[in-house]
């Protein structure tokens, strides 16, 4: 099947929202004839979509497979841009990669790097991140912000609120560490890395890497994080359907953008704020160059983490692993 031809039988499937659409109509309005309609059907039976047919109905959609290609994502999809343009692979080294070489080639604004499987996956201070196959959200995310080159690290914490809200809408409750590393009960289900493409005086592009930890079990984790990891799933004891997850980021995430392009970081900076649980609390920052014990008493306006030692000093920390 085209794949031109799969995205509008899929797209008439989404406006249908669960009701039946008739052969006759579904051939008239993709051009063609019923015969060809019945071929598409079972080609999609055989992506995994389960579809009723019923005489005199027509067809609907039962159940969708739990994929994240782009048919996937667009069929419900409730943006303007942010996941219009999804390149999708089953195994790749890094979704940062490929997203970063996108951005140089001028790839619009909201293009989506997906992939079932990471091989050389990474996080912060270009840590490991394990990203097994069918089971998580491993995808990169790019923006063009006309903003000053200092702001682009309130982008990394308007994401982290991004997902945090779209984890709380399937019902379960998150905190927020600093910067953008987001917890259950303590553990960390998910990682937020972001990458500037800039000039001096110009942002080309900003890469949002976000890796998510949905259906995985326990025995997913290597052992040396088994105790501090966790995914949706086992916090939930539920499968999650990961591209009705990614549309509900994307939908958060758009939302957002738009709010700070317009009215700046103020609001973010509240909803964060309302995420966060190092705040208030004594944290061990350990930066690139010495380590600081104190207490984190907020973020300034710009997002950099403000850290108060006993004695008074103040410290404004830009990067840092933090323990709390």
């Amino acid at each position: 099947m085209q794949t031109s031809i799969r995205k509008q039988l899929l797209e008439l499937f989404s406006k249908a929202d669960g009701g039946f659409l008739s052969g006759q109509m579904i051939s008239e309005k993709l051009g063609c004839s019923r015969t060809a309609v019945w071929k598409h059907i079972e080609d999609l039976r055989k992506e995994g979509y389960e579809l009723e047919a019923v005489r005199r109905l027509g067809y609907r959609i039962a159940q969708k497979p739990d994929k994240v290609t782009a048919n996937e994502i667009h069929l419900g999809l409730e943006t303007e841009y942010i996941g219009r343009h999804i390149h999708f692979q089953e195994t790749v080294d890094s979704t940062q990669k490929i997203a970063a070489r996108l951005g140089y080639e001028g790839a619009p604004e909201g293009t989506v790097v997906v992939a079932e499987e990471q091989t050389a996956g990474r996080g912060r201070l270009n840590r490991q991140w394990y990203s097994p196959s069918g089971t998580g959200i491993w995808m990169s995310i790019l923006l063009r912000p006309n903003i000053p080159v200092h702001q682009a690290p309130q982008l990394t914490l308007l994401a982290a609120v991004s997902v945090a809200q779209a984890i709380e809408e399937i019902g379960i409750t998150v905190g927020i560490k600093w910067p953008n590393d987001i917890l259950i009960g303590g553990k960390k289900a998910v990682g937020i890395l972001t990458e500037l493409q800039a000039d001096p005086d110009r942002i080309h592009a900003v890469i949002v890497g976000i890796g998510i930890n949905v259906n995985q079990q326990s025995y997913h984790f290597a052992s040396e994080i088994e105790n501090i990891a966790t995914s949706l799933c086992i916090e939930t004891g539920t499968h999650v359907n990961r591209a009705t997850l990614m549309q509900r980021i994307f939908a958060n995430m758009e939302k957002l953008y738009k709010e700070y392009l317009q009215n700046g970081f103020t609001v973010i900076k509240v909803l964060w704020e309302s995420y966060a649980i190092s705040i208030g609390k004594e944290i061990k920052a350990r930066t690139m160059h010495e380590t600081l014990i104190g207490t984190a008493i907020g973020i300034t306006d710009d997002g950099v983490l403000i850290l108060e030692e006993k004695n008074g000093s103040i410290h404004y920390i830009h990067s840092a692993d933090i323990e709390i």
